[in-house]
């Protein structure tokens, strides 16, 4: 196991336990206590993580895996619901994204999808975002317009957050709206980690005719710090297990479409 894998590795048992200890890294890993160290040291010097004595632990009560280091996390349930998004997004449609590793790959599957090709010189899509990396990866794609929205970059996530991503939005207004998510519930709605991020998220959502919440099944019953939106401002979920009947029920009760993507064989 390459180095770099090993960290996103220990970075994910930080984030779910909260701490860890040198000896847990070394069982878990099937490394020895000296490398286990070392990945450690590096992701303290990174400023990743406190060093303990025999450890590490998060840096906060509210940690966030910073974005690049997310990516292999429930990846073929991403995968998924990113071919079931680009489903339902019409050929022309004007599309609203906010950041994460989900929305990344439904940019990526609109990329590739044969369907959603330019048609006499005009985009199969046009994505209006406020993410940096959506917008880099995009722009090289001959099927789809990018527009950025105005704000100051957060490094945790690479999007772009502030006043001005409002004020850029104010006179648009959007076909759909893909959202990524850290928690979708019934008491309170869709939710993230930074309140930033969900003000810029409420933003894209606010000047859009339909919201789409593309979320993996770890994200819901649960919510986290910010508040996007309620679930009745929610028109469909794309995500990749089948709810439990209390949810379903929540979800049909805010006439929430449900779309369950399923991984291919």
């Amino acid at each position: 196991m390459h180095q770099q894998q090993r960290l996103n590795l220990v970075l994910e048992m930080i984030s779910e336990r909260g701490n860890v200890s040198i000896t847990d890294v070394s069982e878990q890993l099937h490394v020895s206590t000296a490398t286990a160290r070392r990945d450690l040291n590096t992701l303290a010097e990174q400023r990743l993580v406190t060093r303990t004595h025999g450890g590490a632990s998060a840096l906060g009560s509210g940690y966030e895996l910073p974005l690049q280091y997310k990516i292999a996390r429930q990846a073929d349930a991403k995968l998924a619901i990113a071919r079931a998004v680009e489903e339902l997004v019409p050929h022309g449609a004007t599309i609203g994204m906010n950041g994460g590793t989900t929305v990344t790959e439904v940019a990526r599957a609109l990329g590739r999808s044969e369907r959603l090709q330019s048609v006499g010189g005009e985009p199969g899509v046009t994505i209006v975002t406020n993410a940096l990396n959506i917008a880099f990866e995009s722009s090289v794609r001959e099927n789809i317009k990018i527009v950025v929205t105005g704000g100051v970059p957060r490094r945790q996530s690479y999007e772009l957050i502030g006043p001005l991503v409002g004020r850029s939005l104010h006179d648009f207004s959007l076909d759909v709206a893909v959202l990524g998510v850290d928690g979708l519930s019934a008491e309170f709605g869709a939710t993230t980690l930074h309140e930033g991020e969900a003000d810029a998220s409420r933003h894209i959502a606010a000047v859009a005719r339909r919201v789409i919440v593309a979320a993996d099944s770890t994200k819901l019953g649960r919510s986290t710090f910010a508040r996007i939106c309620a679930l009745d401002e929610v028109n469909a979920l794309v995500t990749d297990e089948p709810l439990s009947p209390r949810m379903e029920a929540q979800f049909a009760k805010a006439n929430i479409e449900v779309v369950v993507a399923t991984a291919p064989r």
